[in-house]
């Protein structure tokens, strides 16, 4: 992040206080400025997590990343570049930009791709990968959608990109990125907990089209029925 030609905020939230992660990120964090730590007792998903600490932050663009370092950290400076040369609303990571960089199970590449068309098909966005954990945002974007967003884990990126898309923020692009994923010794096609993931990300993005095509609940007329209220059961801010 020193590297950005922005001055930058690194937040870190810790979806749930269930090992060593509030610990050593605070070890970190007091040794660097402008890092905060938040976080809430009970693990709820990557999705109320990114919202958590979008909510706490204060730039006129905002990004996420995953942690667990399969994806390449450089990356920031590369989705950054193209934020601003496009002019975007949002610029998503792709795994399948012509120049990324990718390492992961044939397996995978298969159902990312069943995955993609029928997000294509249900909300016509024309994004080739909506899942990676590299997104930038403009802080306009995030102030309209977030509060109409409902789901805390499987499908939060589908949401998130398809609300803003139907709110008319079409300036959507994707950029490359260096990932590596490896999974164990287990087959996707055989790892029961993998395929029960699978299942609850096709729930959950169902619902989003029923409640974005049938239900209209994402417009302002529905206002009333937004819900996002974060539990703020513990708060730590460093630096």
């Amino acid at each position: 992040m020193d590297k950005l030609k922005f001055p930058t905020e690194l937040i870190c939230v810790v979806d749930g206080n269930a090992d060593k992660t509030l610990e050593k990120a605070l070890r970190f964090a007091k040794k660097f400025n402008k890092v905060k730590v938040i976080g809430y007792d009970t693990n709820k998903g990557k999705g109320y997590a990114v919202r958590f600490g979008m909510a706490e932050s204060k730039g006129d663009i905002v990004a996420f990343i995953d942690s667990g370092m399969d994806l390449n950290p450089n990356g920031l400076s590369i989705l950054l570049e193209d934020f601003e040369w496009y002019n975007a609303d949002i610029v998503v990571g792709s795994k399948r930009h012509p120049v990324s960089k990718v390492d992961y199970p044939w397996q995978r590449r298969i159902l990312s791709v069943g995955y993609q068309f029928l997000v294509w098909l249900l909300f016509g966005l024309k994004v080739k990968d909506t899942q990676v954990g590299l997104k930038f945002f403009k802080r306009e974007v995030l102030e309209k959608v977030l509060p109409r967003l409902l789901v805390k884990r499987f499908a939060f990126d589908v949401e998130i990109l398809a609300v803003a898309n139907h709110l008319g923020y079409k300036r959507i692009f994707e950029a490359p990125i260096d990932i590596k994923l490896h999974f164990g010794g287990n087959s996707t096609l055989t790892d029961q907990k993998f395929l029960k993931t699978v299942f609850a990300m096709l729930v959950d993005t169902l619902a989003v089209f029923y409640r974005l095509k049938i239900l209209n609940y994402y417009s302002d007329s529905n206002k009333r029925k937004w819900r996002f209220d974060p539990e703020l059961q513990f708060r730590v801010n460093v630096g």
